[in-house]
């Protein structure tokens, strides 16, 4: 059976990504490792997590590197570089998931395709009382999610929804829109063929549409993940948008160009030859 990496990516937030980490460990397909992606956490921090990772059922390493602002798609580059699966599932530190989202998302997998999943939206203040009281949310049944949308806790409840699409799920092969890194798989060949994320893109924004655009490019075909594989994500500040306006002028360029598919700066300079 092939071995999932699950890439979570963090920034000094220990709190939540503590939550996802036990999200995990319950997980009822164990064949898969974990590789944490930290873009700069404080030592105190990193102290922090690694101690908890002690107690991973699964394998776990930690990836770090110095705080020089948003760089997601480089700490995420260094992490899958340090992974040993077939498959790379793309997950944020602060994202909780249901205990089957491994077992559908290895049903999802396809060669030739990336599967993006959805995401189910906690407000602000149910946010800070699912972190100041460690709610294990994800054991949570689905009548509980009904009161809480009832309660505006949360945005959605039809992420919860699992529906059998066949091939519907195969109607959008071209579609970039709405495929993020906090809930996507990949196969790890798929990301080394592209030479996984482009560095260029510094500061918040696009790393993650820039990688599925040259994915598609690449004639690797979106297969929609919603109604399956939901993740339930913790509200926070949105991040320094400084660069959106510069990654954003990037991405369209690239969108225009179909023979643009491998990055500039990826994932190869960190490969073991």
């Amino acid at each position: 059976m092939t071995l999932i990496s699950v890439i979570v990516t963090t920034y000094n937030w220990p709190a939540a990504l503590t939550l996802c980490l036990d999200s995990l460990f319950v997980q009822q397909d164990n064949n898969f490792e974990i590789i944490i992606a930290d873009d700069g956490s404080s030592p105190s921090n990193v102290e922090m997590v690694k101690a908890y990772c002690k107690d991973s059922p699964v394998s776990i390493r930690y990836i770090h590197h110095d705080d020089q602002g948003f760089r997601a798609g480089t700490i995420r580059n260094r992490a899958v570089a340090e992974s040993s699966g077939e498959y790379l599932l793309f997950i944020d530190g602060d994202c909780l998931l249901r205990p089957n989202f491994i077992a559908r998302h290895r049903q999802l997998a396809d060669r030739g395709f990336f599967v993006p999943g959805n995401r189910v939206l906690l407000g602000q203040a149910f946010t800070q009382e699912v972190i100041k009281h460690k709610m294990p949310l994800h054991t949570e049944p689905f009548y509980y999610f009904i009161l809480l949308w009832a309660k505006n806790n949360i945005n959605r409840l039809s992420g919860f929804v699992n529906l059998p699409l066949g091939f519907l799920r195969y109607i959008q092969p071209k579609k970039w829109q709405k495929a993020m890194t906090c809930n996507l798989g990949i196969w790890r060949n798929d990301f080394i063929k592209i030479n996984g994320f482009d560095e260029v893109f510094e500061g918040w924004g696009y790393e993650d549409s820039d990688l599925v655009i040259r994915l598609i490019h690449a004639g690797i075909k979106r297969k929609e993940g919603r109604f399956a594989v939901p993740v339930l994500h913790l509200w926070h500040f949105h991040n320094d948008k400084s660069n959106h306006d510069v990654n954003y002028q990037r991405l369209m360029v690239r969108l225009e160009d179909p023979e643009f598919i491998f990055a500039k700066k990826g994932v190869s300079q960190y490969l073991r030859q």
